[in-house]
């Protein structure tokens, strides 16, 4: 049934923790797009495969978001479509319609990719299209091609894996079987590499282990090399369905290792990760110590300066919340719409200890009708936090910003305290699609 749109009141977009609700304080429906556009869509994960081609097939609406996405990363090489029209829709031969598609555009590509992402949309899933009989055609017509099926399905996104899980986890579906190397590890899921600094990577290489990621592979055959690993590390909420996939596709052992921001929760990762690979840890005095400097130091400078979070800059904002306050930060909101299971325990440990501390929607529809301030004396971390506390003073990251462990909370420090003495453009910075990619703006 249809329902009037009007603005809403303020209490529906804000609210305290103290008496809010896990792990949904907010009404879903319709939803606002605020403009800040960091946040990597499917379209720049499929870029990360190397020498892979992306084709979409889907209606003109559909196509011109992402046309665009790889117009604005100058990537338009690397893209190609089919337009569905009404009547490709009812005409009942959707299948040859995009079998012939597919291969008119291979036809006309030299040399061909080693790989097509190829997606189809939420159109085919509502006329019933027989997809795996549109693959299986095409990888007998075009068998030097490895084919990946993709969804760009937004009507599924309440349910079962988000499009930005599927996605990640479909990127890896090409790797083929290959002996596994005990020595060799992934890193699965990541849109932007982790830093060479992190007590992570140094445990690994130090341990004599090869470290893979796809954000550093420049071929198709270096991305086919990550089968060769016997281990998978995710620590992005987003990456995990991609390690399950591959536990269950390759036999590659999956850990997720969830990137927080608390002492008891970093140790006990790198404890599950000792045991798994049979490491001994170093002592981790001394990173701990600097990263305590680290905060300390930037508390100092910012004084009382109220500080804002939002869910794009880090995928456990409670964690990174529960931590600054910890340490003697004021941080005043969290621009969040829901919170994922892993942060059960620092949502109610939150409504004990900050009952105050403000949760902000940022996708309500009346927040449409937002006018934002400017120059405000905050300090955010993340665009959307930037956005909505009117601020130029902001830590400009997605996904963590590959910072990870008790030096990555030592880098974000460093980069809190330059947001504080350096102001950004926040209208201009906000508005370029995928942060970390080409952009032609």
């Amino acid at each position: 049934m249809l329902k009037p749109l009007s603005p809403a009141p303020a209490d529906c977009t804000e609210m305290q923790i103290g008496s809010a609700q896990f792990p949904t304080p907010f009404a879903s429906g319709l939803e606002y797009n605020p403009p800040a556009r960091g946040p990597w869509n499917i379209v720049h994960t499929g870029m990360l495969l190397p020498q892979a081609h992306q084709i979409f097939v889907c209606a003109q609406g559909c196509l011109r978001g992402v046309i665009l996405t790889a117009a604005e990363m100058n990537a338009m090489d690397r893209m190609s479509w089919v337009s569905l029209c009404e009547e490709d829709i009812i005409g009942g031969n959707m299948e040859q319609l995009m079998i012939d598609g597919v291969a008119n555009i291979l036809q006309k590509l030299h040399p061909l990719p080693p790989a097509v992402l190829l997606f189809i949309s939420c159109i085919q899933q509502f006329v019933g299209c027989d997809f795996p009989l549109v693959l299986r055609t095409l990888r007998s017509r075009f068998p030097d091609v490895d084919f990946a099926d993709c969804y760009m399905n937004p009507t599924m996104r309440k349910s079962g894996l988000t499009p930005d899980q599927l996605m990640r986890r479909q990127l890896y579906s090409l790797l083929r079987p290959a002996a596994r190397d005990l020595k060799n590890v992934n890193l699965i899921g990541n849109d932007r590499p982790t830093d060479a600094s992190s007590e992570l990577l140094q445990i690994l290489r130090q341990s004599g282990f090869r470290v893979r990621d796809i954000t550093q592979c420049k071929t198709y055959d270096e991305y086919q090399q990550m089968a060769e690993s016997a281990w998978n590390i995710t620590y992005l909420p987003t990456a995990a369905a991609a390690g399950d996939a591959l536990q269950q596709r390759l036999g590659q052992k999956h850990l997720y290792l969830p990137l927080c921001y608390r002492r008891e929760d970093l140790l006990q990762n790198y404890k599950v990760l000792a045991d798994t690979l049979g490491l001994s840890l170093p002592d981790f005095s001394n990173i701990m110590q600097k990263t305590e400097d680290a905060l300390d130091k930037v508390r100092r400078e910012i004084g009382n300066m109220p500080v804002t979070i939002d869910y794009t800059a880090v995928p456990r904002p409670l964690s990174l919340v529960r931590m600054l306050l910890e340490h003697g930060f004021c941080v005043s909101a969290v621009y969040a719409d829901s919170f994922s299971d892993e942060e059960g325990t620092d949502f109610h440990w939150l409504q004990q200890h900050a009952p105050t501390l403000r949760i902000c929607a940022t996708i309500h529809p009346s927040l449409r009708f937002y006018q934002p301030r400017t120059n405000a004396e905050i300090l955010a971390i993340g665009q959307k936090a930037a956005y909505f506390s009117g601020t130029a003073h902001f830590v400009n990251i997605v996904s963590g910003g590959g910072m990870y462990g008790f030096d990555g909370i030592a880098r974000l420090a460093e980069q809190m305290l330059d947001a504080y003495h350096h102001k950004k453009d926040t209208r201009t910075v906000i508005q370029k699609k995928g942060l970390g990619c080409a952009c032609c703006l």
